[in-house]
């Protein structure tokens, strides 16, 4: 680990991965960053949201350059294997080399985004790169609803040229991102006694891709929640099926990996199913030959439920289930881009509030048409009898075609590769969607090394690009247009 370059950054990135950070519980992460730049005897500054900046002046000759924004955010997606004894609030991410790659023990790695925090932690601490007036921001709680973009006031950040350091392909360079919103239905339940003579098992699907329900969207990877759903919609046409509990997926940004549930049939079905089961795993190992190789079904037998969630309430659930779209919804006129999609992102029985909770998240380019997917996911969910909300959501990020910083780049790319970079948009939210609204006129590009499995426990970061990024990034700075 002590070989990796840039030396510094992988430095920084180790610190970082010492310190839990959960979003939305980033407390230890937001001390440890003021506590970094006050050392430096930097400006360093949190907002009453909990946001940092450290604010560095020019290096000796730059003071006549515009004042750079450099960002990214603290918090990590936690997402662990099931069978992994790890706390995400107390235990350090433990990293291992896998020839370029770099990875953790069962656990996501936290490069999305301790990297681009790492890279900013560098250069505040350098004596020796070339910049002009830099605003080093982190915000807090990007992955789980951009809270802290959302809170930030109008004055937090002066410069208006940004470099987000968010993304997750080398040599290429975003200019835009789609919007996006949360939708949650809830169904009510009450449960019945069984009669007897009833095979009570538990239906599990792990070992699923994953990845981000934005980026990845269009990889055509399986949704476990979706498989598991659609077992049950053909078992409750043929058995007398009855659903005990239900635990499926996670995070709304992430396609669902796992899915588990509990269920009983009459005894004389008990073989049948069986055999449904194994006959369903063949199939979808066939559908999904290419994008899922990894996949383990089981069917286990149980200790004998004498209740189970009344059979209604959740045969209404199941057909929705079935029923809720998931997946591509449109593509770009103009872009081999996704445009719209819906990812049905976790199902969960909470005998605390007696409810059914079923998680989704949609995500357009086009504010219409992500309202549109919205309410197509509602309709379902509200035709079988739930409550659904839909969240206010974020907004989109718009191309600025004389952006600045982007010509910067792109010239600087091309002098130290010898090539053109990609410039495009993304099928994601980036928190530069709503810097675009908060900070009129703010000139923003993200760029980032190479990332792989983001938000599961594939997530894996491609060391040769880190220095790639690095680089560019220096050039960037170096070449700051003058005020």
């Amino acid at each position: 680990m002590n070989n990796l370059q840039p030396a510094s950054v992988f430095k920084c990135f180790a610190q970082v991965n010492q310190i839990p950070r959960p979003s939305k519980k980033e407390e230890k992460m937001i001390d440890f960053l003021l506590d970094f730049g006050r050392k430096l005897n930097l400006d360093t500054r949190r907002d009453e949201v909990g946001n940092v900046v450290i604010r560095k002046p020019a290096t000796p000759g730059m003071e006549d350059r515009q004042t750079i924004v450099l960002q990214s955010h603290m918090d990590m997606v936690c997402e662990k294997n099931r069978d992994l004894d790890f706390d995400f609030s107390k235990d350090a991410i433990q990293t291992y080399i896998d020839g370029e790659w770099m990875k953790a023990k069962g656990t996501t790695l936290g490069a999305d985004d301790g990297i681009g925090v790492a890279m900013e932690m560098a250069i505040l601490e350098s004596t020796d790169i070339a910049h002009g007036p830099l605003e080093c921001v982190f915000t807090r709680d990007e992955e789980t609803g951009l809270t802290g973009a959302e809170g930030m006031k109008s004055d937090f950040m002066t410069g208006r040229l940004m470099v987000n350091l968010d993304s997750e392909d080398e040599g290429q360079i975003f200019v835009s991102c789609a919007g996006g919103c949360r939708t949650i239905a809830q169904f009510d339940y009450t449960e019945e006694a069984l009669p007897a003579g009833f095979f009570t098992f538990s239906l599990s699907i792990k070992g699923l891709t994953g990845g981000h329900s934005g980026d990845d969207i269009v990889k055509k990877r399986a949704n476990a929640n979706k498989l598991l759903a659609r077992f049950l919609y053909t078992s409750q046409q043929k058995y007398d099926l009855r659903l005990i509990d239900i635990q499926a997926g996670g995070l709304h940004n992430a396609i669902p990996r796992e899915a588990w549930c509990l269920c009983t049939v009459p005894m004389k079905d008990k073989e049948s199913i069986t055999v449904d089961w194994n006959l369903y795993q063949t199939d979808v190992a066939e559908e999904y030959s290419v994008t899922e190789k990894t996949m383990v079904f089981a069917l286990e037998s149980e200790e004998a439920a004498t209740s189970a969630i009344v059979k209604d309430c959740s045969q209404r659930l199941i057909k929705a289930l079935q029923a809720v779209d998931n997946g591509v919804y449109a593509i770009c006129q103009d872009l081999d881009l996704v445009e719209t999609s819906s990812n049905l992102a976790s199902i969960h029985k909470v005998p605390e509030t007696k409810t059914i909770d079923v998680l989704g998240s949609q995500r357009s380019s086009i504010y219409s048409a992500r309202v549109n997917m919205a309410n197509t996911f509602a309709a379902a969910f509200e035709l079988a009898g739930a409550r659904v909300d839909i969240g206010e959501g974020y907004p989109g990020w718009k191309m600025n075609p004389n952006s600045k910083i982007l010509s910067i780049a792109v010239e600087q790319y091309k002098k130290l590769f010898k090539k053109d970079p990609m410039v495009l948009g993304i099928h994601a939210g980036l928190e530069c969607g709503l810097f675009s609204e908060k900070f009129p006129g703010m000139d923003m590009i993200s760029m980032g090394p190479t990332l792989r499995g983001v938000h599961s426990p594939d997530e894996k970061l491609l060391i040769p690009t880190v220095q790639m990024v690095w680089d560019h990034l220096l050039a960037i700075l170096e070449n700051a247009p003058k005020k």
